[in-house]
């Protein structure tokens, strides 16, 4: 019998998931995008840092509404169909960016971004459920996740570049003419299983079988989700993402740079070095902790106990030595952060996947993904209002005891979200 792993299909995957991932770079780029070319915005548009502010989290609003549609078009019309149109409307969007005589039609530009590239991740999961095997899925997650580091750190030196190079309205055009690229390359070669190409599954390789696939079951789009919310182990998981990912995007996303400036004295170009380090964990650790599960632990549960376990320690220690830590230290423990609070989410949405039916992963994962968002938007603004209870210094500097109970706000999170990978159902399948 042949050696499965000749067949053309574990070739053609990569091609597949080569476009997905250039698509989510993408996804990361356009989400930090405005930090680079805020200034020029306020000066060209005439507007405040307020309306700036807006502008910039419109995208956010725009992706948590998205989340739970892309898990029900992914399941429903298809994840390949689904990729590419809504690509096209970010394109659309980034072009007309660029164009924009007013902050009016800016917004409408920044809208159509946010939807389209809300619907990258989602039906990449599902794509990835059909063409992977699924001890492999965890290990793909990762890479795509790196990948989505490296998109940020494109968003800021690669931007720079650009808008200098060409001024930042035809950066965005050139963007959006990439995205189009993209959206096309989406609909000539993806598709949503091997069975599209009249090749066999993936499970029916994994048993050098050549008889036909059975016929996939179809799940209605109100049944899955019922499956979904009324899973007990899906709820640990929702609330670990909650917790998690308010952390990560309240002090990592925010509060972070603050707090390196006020509490260690540190320039904005040297904060920025280390918040850097939270890129380069996610581009490190997100494959690194793929392959951990997936290879070495060969668990679910392990990697989360261990990462939430060693996020409580780093909040406990920057709690209790807020203004203590040395400036390599301070590198070590961004950079520990961004894994253990970032790089460990490509584990939370394999464990998603893997607690439900292949049928519905795109409902599963998208239901799930409302939380980290949700956490995002509950704890950037509860930490800030934290912070103002304090009265700050003559130069506007928040004071080191708001900090400090700030910390402490997130050290209490970290050990309810430890509380609730103890309460995680295993769902790494042995094989």
């Amino acid at each position: 019998m042949a050696d499965p792993s000749a067949h053309p299909l574990f070739r053609f995957r990569w091609l597949i998931f080569s476009i997905l991932a250039l698509a989510y770079f993408f996804v990361y780029f356009h989400r930090l995008s405005l930090s680079v070319v805020a200034d020029n915005l306020v000066k060209d548009f005439d507007t405040s840092a307020g309306t700036m502010g807006l502008l910039g989290s419109i995208y956010f609003y725009c992706y948590a509404a998205m989340q739970l549609p892309a898990g029900l078009l992914s399941d429903s019309v298809g994840p390949r169909r689904t990729v590419t149109w809504f690509l096209i409307a970010a394109s659309a969007g980034s072009i007309l960016f660029g164009l924009a005589p007013n902050i009016e039609t800016a917004f409408v530009g920044r809208i159509l971004v946010g939807f389209g590239v809300s619907m990258v991740f989602i039906p990449t999961m599902k794509i990835l459920s059909q063409w992977y095997y699924p001890h492999e899925f965890a290990s793909m997650a990762g890479i795509l996740n790196a990948i989505g580091g490296a998109g940020v750190m494109a968003a800021t030196w690669l931007l720079a570049m650009m808008t200098v190079a060409f001024g930042w309205r035809l950066s965005f055009e050139l963007i959006g003419g990439c995205t189009f690229v993209i959206a096309l390359m989406a609909w000539l070669i993806i598709r949503d299983r091997p069975q599209d190409k009249g090749w066999p599954t993936i499970g029916a390789l994994a048993v050098k079988s050549s008889a036909p696939a059975a016929a996939t079951q179809t799940i209605p789009l109100l049944a899955g989700m019922r499956q979904v919310v009324g899973n007990p182990h899906f709820w640990p998981l929702a609330l670990w993402f909650f917790f998690d990912c308010g952390i990560f995007f309240g002090f990592g996303g925010l509060w972070g740079g603050p707090f390196l400036m006020h509490v260690y004295g540190l320039s904005r170009e040297s904060a920025g070095a280390v918040l850097s380090m939270i890129a380069w964990g996610m581009i490190i650790g997100s494959p690194l902790l793929g392959f951990i599960s997936d290879r070495v632990l060969k668990s679910r549960k392990k990697p989360f106990v261990i990462c939430t376990a060693i996020l409580v320690c780093e909040m406990g220690t920057l709690y209790f030595f807020p203004d203590r830590l040395s400036l390599p230290m301070l590198y070590v423990a961004f950079f520990v952060f961004a894994v253990c609070a970032s790089s460990i989410v490509v584990i939370g949405f394999t464990a998603t996947k893997e607690l439900f039916p292949v049928e519905i992963a795109g409902t599963s994962v998208g239901t799930v993904n409302l939380f980290p968002f949700l956490g995002g938007a509950v704890f950037m603004p509860f930490l800030g209002n934290v912070l103002d209870t304090y009265p700050r210094n003559a130069v506007g500097a928040y004071a080191l005891e708001g900090y400090t109970t700030m910390l402490l706000v997130l050290l209490i999170s970290a050990v309810i979200a430890l509380i609730c990978t103890l309460m995680m159902k295993e769902t790494f399948q042995r094989h």
